[in-house]
């Protein structure tokens, strides 16, 4: 594959793509990703590497180990990337939920340091918040967005509760997020009104949700003592789907996302419009490529969270 990086745009996962083993080959044939690797260790101060590459699955599915580990993984293919590439600076970098941390760090407006810290901190009150205010999600399948947020909206009012868009991820799948009662109406009610399927995900924390405000709250705070910078090229947002520009920008994007819905699609086509015509997608698994393919098919979008894929990527 012939990249133009001026029409590239990288890419990075949330959660949902972590498994065991992320990671371990570009670490066994790349120093720099391994010295990565034992970074976030000491960082932590427990094996995240043990964990991303032996499991168990339980521990690594623990949001709290989640996000630093998805982080850790994304990075190391991106710094695989970038000097397996030589010079290279891409059009444009986004990622999708915290993903967008990792994007942060490519776009240089985060130390990769700082940002373990932070994605270790979100997981924290994450998981807090979902023990104090329990909710859920649900996957709901080819009904449109609008028709979705007027379901949310009935559902309720119905039942007095919390529910609403969490992710617009591709056209024909959006994520819904809240309190459990309100939660259930709304997948019943997008049944009603032509959903092909609405699907409970096995999660207890309402994301994306006013449900996160407290968490929201904290975790500001942990943003507000890191160090942020203006990123060296655009960064689209998760909350505005725009580039954001300024470390102040960021700082504010990084709390509120986490009440916020993720606007992907409209994030993926605000990248189409400044030119991306490749997607990179730098860390495990290959969720964002199928996204971004739905999303826009003349767009092509390919993996690069392994040795044997970023060379393919390349080339090389």
């Amino acid at each position: 594959m012939t990249l133009d990086p001026k029409h590239t745009a990288l890419v990075f996962p949330g959660q949902g793509s972590q498994s065991v083993g992320m990671g371990k080959a570009l670490a066994d044939s790349f120093p720099s990703a391994r010295r990565l690797f034992e970074e976030a260790d000491s960082i932590l101060g427990f094996p995240l590497s043990s964990l991303c590459w032996e499991g168990p699955d339980d521990r690594l599915g623990d949001t709290y180990n989640t996000q630093p580990a998805l982080l850790t993984h994304s990075v190391a293919a991106w710094r695989v990337l970038m000097e397996t590439a030589g010079p290279f600076q891409p059009l444009c970098v986004a990622g999708h939920s915290m993903g967008e941390f990792s994007a942060l760090v490519a776009a240089g407006a985060l130390a990769f340091a700082d940002a373990v810290r932070l994605t270790r901190e979100r997981g924290r009150v994450m998981r807090d918040a979902g023990e104090s205010r329990p909710g859920g999600m649900a996957a709901i399948l080819n009904l449109d967005v609008d028709a979705l947020k007027a379901v949310c909206a009935r559902a309720a009012e119905e039942t007095e509760g919390i529910v609403h868009i969490a992710n617009d991820n591709c056209p024909g799948q959006v994520v819904i997020s809240g309190e459990v009662e309100a939660l259930q109406r709304a997948m019943a009610l997008a049944l009603e009104h032509g959903a092909r399927r609405a699907i409970r995900l096995n999660v207890s924390i309402g994301s994306h949700s006013v449900l996160m405000s407290d968490a929201a709250g904290r975790f500001g705070k942990a943003v507000d003592a890191a160090r942020f910078t203006d990123p060296l090229l655009p960064l689209i947002g998760n909350v505005t789907a725009r580039p954001l520009q300024t470390a102040a920008e960021l700082r504010e994007e990084a709390t509120a996302q986490l009440t916020s819905p993720v606007r992907w699609v409209e994030s993926v086509r605000a990248m189409r419009a400044m030119g991306a015509e490749t997607f990179i997608e730098l860390g495990n698994k290959d969720v964002l490529t199928g996204l971004i393919k739905r999303i826009d098919p003349q767009a092509r979008s390919v993996a690069a969270g392994t040795p044997e894929q970023i060379r393919s990527v390349l080339g090389v």
